[in-house]
């Protein structure tokens, strides 16, 4: 195995520990300097460089409980990550995109989540989290009041309306 290869799955192992851990400094030691997130929940923004991703990852590892990684897949600069984990009572699903760069340090990082009543939950708590870190308590107050209806409506769709359209379901 080249260096380059052995020093990458060194930096996805050690970064896969950080956030089973909920380590926020040993997950930022896995980073590039320009390293850009792309979010599952919004195209609005990015978060780019190692700061910002401080930042995320410090709101992320307060929402995001008990990281399990089940599966890896990839090799050279590209790796597949997919982990179980909660956002409150919300089990859900993750899968991470990893690009990493010329000296093994992750540059890119993209996100895909599943189930979207865990997602819309995981919006409740991060975004105002996030704004809540940022010194912004009223803009998090404000976050979470316009993020509860819309988790409200997706878990009540997913629970009432959903089940009632499976294959096997029938009307009643």
């Amino acid at each position: 195995m080249s260096e380059t290869l052995h020093s990458a799955a060194a930096t996805v192992a050690r970064w896969r520990s950080a956030e089973e851990r909920g380590d926020v400094d040993a997950a930022v030691a896995c980073l590039s300097r320009d390293v850009v997130l792309s979010s599952p929940l919004t195209e609005q923004f990015r978060f780019e460089g190692s700061d910002q991703l401080r930042d995320f990852l410090t709101s992320a590892f307060t929402a995001v409980k008990d990281v399990r990684y089940h599966t890896q897949t990839g090799e050279g600069d590209a790796y597949a990550l997919v982990y179980r984990a909660r956002v409150g009572s919300q089990s859900f699903e993750e899968v991470q995109l990893l690009r990493l760069d010329d000296e093994a340090k992750i540059k890119e990082i993209t996100l895909f989540g599943r189930p979207m009543p865990a997602l819309t939950a995981l919006m409740t708590t991060l975004g105002p989290e996030l704004a809540r870190q940022q010194g912004r308590r009223g803009l998090a107050a404000l976050m979470r009041a316009s993020t509860i209806p819309v988790h409200a409506m997706v878990t009540f769709g997913d629970r009432s309306m959903v089940a009632k359209t499976r294959p096997a379901a029938r009307w009643t």
